[in-house]
């Protein structure tokens, strides 16, 4: 063997082996979270809804019932019958309706015509504002939701 083939071959060992005789340093792994720092965004102002009024309009005669009277034992009861005038609503006449009731109530919202509606034209509109309030809220909720994912996104690219 040459010379140079010893030097070659020592060099070689050298190189392969020489890290082995320096001492390891243990490598420590630690997985922490990582904090994210989202701009909240400003949320929808809440819902304010009006609840319409809706009428029940049959031809059953309502209830006028007698007005309480006050008893020999200090209780309140109704008469099982009385006159006209001794009735919680006087002004209402014998055999009154739903239907009688609706149509005087109508009259005197409507300076006497009559709309048969279900609902009278106020809460109509009132619903009408409602569902207007409805989509507006719905449309501005799903702005923030659309926000949220195009932060999440980006987030999720920048650590992949």
């Amino acid at each position: 063997m040459t010379l140079k083939n010893l030097g070659i071959l020592i060099l070689t060992t050298s190189i392969f082996t020489g890290c082995s005789l320096l001492p390891t340093k243990q490598v420590e792994i630690v997985s922490k979270p990582l904090e994210i720092d989202i701009i909240q965004p400003e949320l929808p102002r809440p819902l304010q809804l009006t609840p319409p009024k809706w009428f029940v309009v049959s031809e059953a005669r309502i209830v006028n019932p007698c007005i309480k009277r006050l008893q020999d034992d200090g209780s309140m009861k109704r008469p099982k019958e009385c006159i006209q005038e001794d009735r919680e609503n006087p002004d209402w006449p014998q055999g009154y309706t739903y239907l009688d009731r609706f149509l005087d109530t109508m009259k005197e919202q409507n300076k006497g015509d009559i709309v048969f509606v279900a609902t009278s034209v106020g809460d109509y509109k009132v619903m009408s504002t409602n569902m207007q309030e409805l989509r507006r809220y719905i449309r501005e909720l799903g702005e923030v939701v659309v926000y949220y994912e195009d932060v999440t996104k980006k987030i999720e690219e920048e650590t992949k």
